[in-house]
């Protein structure tokens, strides 16, 4: 019996979950609609808050719902009528967009959907139930249980002088969160902060609705970053910290130089910069690997990030990072946000990278999404020919595409929701008014006929959308 009881309590936000998207699909308005409160839905369900607020944090990434400050959540509208999306934040409308019934969802960077870990999850979770048939969690582990925080400290040791122990590894219920607890940890607040750009949405929106200035350091057309620039931006900026990919920059998909990675430690560490190290694509580089740009910088002025989401998918949701220095501070945000995570996941987890099994897996994507991404981009040769440039992605599941010709990318995008296809404005993915003439399509897409058919409406909205 107790058993039982624990492993339902363990996956209780599932539960939470399900409830909640059959409460939204009942909204049938036009109008956008207030959700229950985290108190409202705890009382009404018998758990914690911290298990109503990971339910919705993972319906607000699948844009189901949107948070308002000081107000609540929000079910998005499921209006069957593209005019009722003309208004608004274009992020928001892309998210309604996106959850429509049959639209062809173009927008996404999913690429653990094409080889699916959950059936092994499972498999490994029954047996750790067994393993463990008293209480599942016999103490407090706010930072993530440590069988999966030292699997991760193993896994990102590389030499002697740059090792990783397990209490350096925080786990968050998702990468929203444990950014989060970067932003107030840090001080970000009012500070600077250079991002490579383009940049993730996700990221953006937090830096912007935490009071950061953000400076923009664009990738060049030759694919590299302006060290010069960012000398420049170094000395003569109040700079706190820069955020960088380790690997491969996202939408962009373009992997750093071995040169350039050692030209920016080198500037980062003669102005004593901190490094934010963004490794949510470090494990599907389809590329030689280079040194990753953390082992090149002072490791007491580095913080990696990461999810399990990009190599696992939905079933792993959880954020992490990984630094040296404010163990303190720290282990104190984690407790104070109270994260509900499975423990018997993140055993499973961990599991995965012991037994050697995740190395199977991520040869396995990389070879899917290396042989997708050729296919890819023999489609957009032949339905887009000259309309576009764009290059191989080096790890991810998208296609960066510039357009040759001035176009409205807004009214290209319109032009698909009216067709069913839903795409990403390069717009998305900048604060200084970047990347217009630019798109974000997925790759990693199953439904063929749909795909060719979306294609093609994207050609007609490109010849459409032509401003000059």
């Amino acid at each position: 019996m107790t058993q039982r009881g624990e492993r339902q309590a363990d996956f209780a936000y599932q539960a939470v979950y399900r409830y909640m998207i059959n409460l939204i699909n009942e909204v049938s308005t036009d109008t956008r609609v207030k959700l229950p409160s985290l108190r409202q839905l705890a009382a009404r369900m018998n758990v914690s808050i911290s298990t109503i607020q990971y339910a919705y944090s993972l319906l607000e990434k699948e844009g189901r719902v949107y948070s308002v400050a000081k107000s609540g959540y929000y079910a998005w509208p499921m209006s069957a009528n593209p005019t009722a999306w003309l208004g608004g934040d274009l992020l928001d409308r892309l998210y309604a967009a996106a959850r429509r019934p049959a639209m062809v969802v173009l927008s996404g960077d999913e690429p653990a959907l094409q080889a699916s870990l959950d059936a092994t999850l499972l498999r490994l979770e029954r047996e750790l139930v067994r393993q463990y048939p008293g209480n599942l969690q016999p103490w407090v582990q706010p930072c993530g249980v440590w069988e999966l925080r030292a699997a991760l400290a193993a896994r990102y040791t590389s030499s002697p002088t740059r090792c990783w122990h397990a209490d350096d590894v925080y786990i968050g219920a998702d990468l929203r969160g444990v950014l989060d607890i970067l932003v107030e940890v840090l001080g970000l607040k009012g500070t600077t902060v250079i991002v490579e750009s383009p940049c993730d949405w996700l990221i953006l929106r937090l830096l912007q609705d935490a009071g950061v200035r953000v400076i923009e350091l664009p990738w060049t057309v030759q694919g590299r970053l302006d060290s010069e620039t960012l000398e420049r931006l170094l000395r003569d900026e109040p700079v706190h910290l820069v955020l960088l990919s380790s690997a491969v920059s996202l939408p962009s998909g373009v992997a750093m130089s071995a040169e350039d990675r050692l030209t920016v430690a080198q500037r980062l560490d003669r102005y004593g910069c901190w490094l934010l190290e963004n490794d949510s694509l470090g494990e599907l580089s389809r590329e030689v690997p280079h040194t990753p740009l953390r082992d090149l910088v002072n490791p007491d002025r580095l913080i990696v990030f990461s999810s399990f989401e990009k190599i696992l998918g939905s079933e792993a949701p959880y954020g992490y990072l990984l630094s040296r220095r404010m163990s303190a501070e720290l282990q104190r945000q984690f407790l104070l946000r109270s994260f509900r995570l499975s423990s018997i996941r993140q055993r499973a987890i961990a599991r995965l990278y012991q037994s050697g099994r995740i190395e199977q897996h991520l040869c396995a994507l990389r070879q899917q999404l290396r042989e997708q991404a050729a296919h890819m981009g023999l489609r957009l040769a032949h339905h887009l020919g000259d309309q576009v440039t764009y290059r191989v992605p080096a790890a991810g599941a998208t296609f960066w595409l510039g357009s040759n010709r001035a176009v409205d990318m807004r009214q290209v995008f319109q032009y698909l929701l009216a067709r069913q296809v839903v795409i990403a404005p390069g717009e998305l993915f900048s604060v200084s008014g970047l990347h217009h003439q630019y798109l974000r399509v997925s790759h990693a897409f199953n439904g063929q006929p749909s795909l060719e058919s979306a294609l093609m409406a994207l050609s007609d909205a490109l010849r459409q959308a032509q401003t000059g």
